[in-house]
């Protein structure tokens, strides 16, 4: 059992995947990392991404039903299980509210960025194969 179920979502598009850097002043400061974010209590994965990307960026998404990945992981004494879901924006107009900056980054690219730890590990696997949109 998890303390918390925590979430990413991936937008891929022509071979590139959008990547965001966490503003100064966290625990993940300055890292990047893949939108999304915790779970909050009865959401479905499905929910907290859409919620989490309209807080964090602005947009509405639709969600991949298809999980591309998931690990788990512990932070401050909390167990997490990390769940990551291919996404599509309906808009590619992002107001940042948590993050400096987000740039779309080649899938061959992404290795040579400073990842949060968890956001490494999708990173990985994105980087090796070819990934659709579920």
């Amino acid at each position: 059992m998890y303390d918390r179920i925590t979430t990413a979502g991936l937008y891929v598009k022509d071979g590139s995947v959008l990547i965001a850097r966490r503003e100064k002043g966290g625990s993940i400061s300055g890292k990047w990392e893949f939108p999304g974010g915790k779970n909050r209590y009865g959401e479905s994965v499905s929910d907290t991404l859409k919620r989490e990307y309209l807080e964090e960026l602005g947009v509405a998404i639709v969600v991949s039903d298809e999980e591309f990945f998931s690990t788990d992981f512990e932070n401050k004494g909390t167990r997490y299980h990390l769940v990551a879901h291919f996404i599509k924006p309906l808009s590619e107009d992002y107001r940042l509210s948590v993050h400096e900056e987000v740039r779309m980054v080649p899938l061959a690219d992404l290795l040579s960025y400073d990842f949060a730890p968890s956001d490494y590990k999708i990173a990985e696997k994105l980087s090796k194969g070819n990934p659709s949109l579920g």
